[in-house]
């Protein structure tokens, strides 16, 4: 399974490049984030639980996830190997690249599928990465989109 979100957004790259960094902000600045709390940090990154929520109308499904951070700022990007929950083993990275003096930000999933034998890339290709991931990612990128464009205007 491999989901692809980017957005443009009219801040420049370092902003968004620490907005992305930034999780323990993220409920702030997001609706359908709950919490993101550092379990462990190190220097570049450290361990992280994040809860949401993925909406379905009025209904509020409930996610969470434990995961490795680390951060390349020269590179520009974020990285996360999901080590608990349902995603476990997902690779993520944000990709964070100026584009004059605008952000291209992308968030690249890619995952072999939960542990469930004979359903494990339909769960996978059908359900999870375009439901959930692309439904939670989306949303994210909007929601930073938004709260770092209404800060420069």
């Amino acid at each position: 399974m491999r989901t692809v979100d980017r957005v443009r957004i009219r801040t420049p790259a370092e902003h968004a490049f620490r907005a992305a960094a930034d999780v323990e902000r993220w409920p702030e600045l997001l609706g359908h984030y709950r919490s993101v709390n550092f379990i462990e940090r190190r220097a570049g990154g450290g361990r992280v639980r994040m809860t949401a929520v993925r909406p379905f109308g009025p209904l509020r499904w409930p996610v969470w996830w434990e995961s490795d951070m680390w951060l390349d700022p020269a590179r520009g990007q974020v990285r996360y190997k999901h080590i608990r929950g349902i995603t476990t083993g997902m690779d993520v990275v944000w990709q964070i690249s100026p584009v004059g003096s605008e952000s291209e930000v992308s968030i690249v999933h890619e995952w072999a599928g939960p542990a469930w034998p004979l359903i494990r890339r339909p769960a996978a290709d059908w359900v999870i990465g375009p439901v959930f991931i692309h439904g939670i990612a989306s949303r994210t990128l909007a929601g930073i989109a938004r709260a770092l464009e209404d800060r420069s205007e």
